[in-house]
């Protein structure tokens, strides 16, 4: 499975980025992988090898480019809940300056240069993220209807907030399906009501789905939230969706 580390221009420097895609050179649809807070490492490798197996050429961009390199925060090989408070202690600070005008730029580079490859097709393209990501990924959706057709997010924070701007009020400039995995607590169900309130009033074809049993990260395999039957569940969403909105063949 071909694999690479690249660059991409952005107005405010070069995100370096994971990308890997199918054997064999012909084009394949685009999927833009938003990682979780903790940002580009072996475990968001590996699904984006997972996916590019399926037929997509998956682009992981670093968040937190701007200050360095991945791993901007170093990482323990599996992250327990006593590394938990130092990290964050970290990241947070990346993740306040992550602001929403950053996020809507980077987002325009991400999508010219997928756009721009030659083993990217014409069309349509995905955003998936987790956890903070899957905001990201939402944010990407609904400030280009016009080149994203499916959404997903798994274990998904930052969706429902009280800002002026928080995804779940942009919601109406959606035209892309849309998939929301979520562990236990990710979201009160007041707030759980007041998105698919919100995606319901947006006319798109989504579904919103709590796995049972599980805790936020229940994707990731370097955590202690790691939940194998909910991962393959993931799966199982996810490579649907992906299929009948970017029609691979």
């Amino acid at each position: 499975m071909p694999a690479k580390t690249l660059h991409i221009p952005t107005p405010d420097g070069r995100a370096d980025a994971f990308a890997a895609f199918p054997d064999g050179g012909e084009p394949r649809p685009g999927v833009l992988l938003y990682p979780d807070a903790f940002g580009p490492r072996p475990e968001l490798e590996e699904k984006a090898r997972e996916l590019a197996g399926h037929g997509y050429y998956v682009l992981v961009p670093n968040l937190y480019y701007r200050h360095g390199p991945a791993p901007v925060v170093e990482l323990p090989a599996h992250i327990g809940a006593e590394a938990r408070p130092a990290l964050f202690g970290r990241l947070m600070p990346l993740v306040e300056a992550h602001t929403t005008e950053r996020v809507l730029r980077d987002a325009d580079a991400y999508l010219r240069f997928l756009a721009a490859q030659p083993e990217v097709s014409a069309g349509p393209v995905a955003t998936l993220g987790y956890c903070l990501g899957a905001a990201l990924a939402m944010r990407t959706a609904t400030a280009h209807p016009d080149r994203v057709a499916a959404v997903a997010g798994f274990h998904p924070g930052f969706l429902v907030t009280d800002a002026s701007d928080s995804p779940h009020r942009l919601v109406s400039e959606l035209t892309a399906q849309v998939h929301l995995g979520l562990a236990e607590g990710d979201l009160t169900p007041e707030a759980l009501g007041e998105l698919n309130k919100a995606l319901d009033a947006a006319g798109v074809g989504y579904t919103t789905e709590i796995h049972p049993g599980t805790v936020h990260g229940f994707t990731m395999s370097d955590t202690d939230a790691f939940d194998p039957a909910a991962l393959q569940r993931h799966w199982d969403r996810l490579l649907p969706l992906l299929a009948r909105t970017l029609a691979t063949t």
